[in-house]
């Protein structure tokens, strides 16, 4: 029997990284107020005496956000997942840019330089006859970016890719000749880690080729 699986995400690199694996979620975007909840993280992370929350605790929060928000706002009889990207560089957050000018500033800040993508993954068993359990991680891989020129990036950024993602880049598309290397997992890179998705399910009791049964 398949398990179906519900994708709290608008992303088409996440839902067509999970078809290239056979899986066909459905996919509910969330209404997640994203500043507002990593917000209200890091107010109690410092309340805590922790400090500033860690940028894979940052996207994991976000993650959380997301799948629980879809999971207790429909009713979907599903195993939901959200996820949420950000890219690394100098302790610093680099999500989404918000302009073209913003995304050749950072172009230029990660050229020739090595950053960590962090994706939090999030799943809620929202399955009548499931376990009810909440659980994520998230995965973490290391960018190396190529030594780009002015020329290059003013090229790059003007395609417009780089405003729709986290960090103002992609491996799987328009950016993928720019990006020279990377240490770990292809997949979260993308947007989904799917050995990370695999090992969470595996949590839920839920073995990855029964999404696909």
């Amino acid at each position: 029997m398949t398990v179906p699986l519900v994708l709290a995400s608008q992303s088409p690199a996440r839902l067509a990284t999970l078809r290239s694996a056979g899986v066909e979620p459905e996919v509910i975007v969330s209404e997640v107020d994203e500043d507002a909840a990593l917000a209200a993280a890091q107010e109690r992370h410092a309340a805590a005496g922790w400090g500033d929350l860690p940028p894979a605790d940052a996207v994991l929060v976000l993650a959380q956000a997301k799948a629980e928000d879809v999971a207790g706002t429909w009713d979907t009889d599903a195993v939901v997942l959200g996820c949420d990207s950000m890219l690394e560089l100098d302790g610093e957050i680099l999500g989404k840019p918000a302009d073209a000018i913003t995304a050749v500033a950072r172009w230029h800040a990660m050229r020739g330089r090595t950053g960590v993508l962090h994706t939090g993954h999030w799943l809620v068993d929202d399955r009548g006859s499931g376990t009810a359990a909440t659980l994520g991680a998230t995965s973490s891989t290391v960018v190396r970016f190529a030594d780009l020129s002015d020329a290059e990036i003013d090229a790059y950024v003007a395609t417009g890719e780089p405003l729709r993602v986290a960090g103002a880049f992609t491996v799987d598309g328009l950016g993928g000749p720019y990006v020279e290397a990377i240490e770990g997992d292809y997949h979260g890179v993308v947007g989904v880690s799917l050995p990370l998705l695999r090992s969470l399910l595996l949590e839920l009791g839920v073995a990855f080729h029964d999404l696909r049964a």
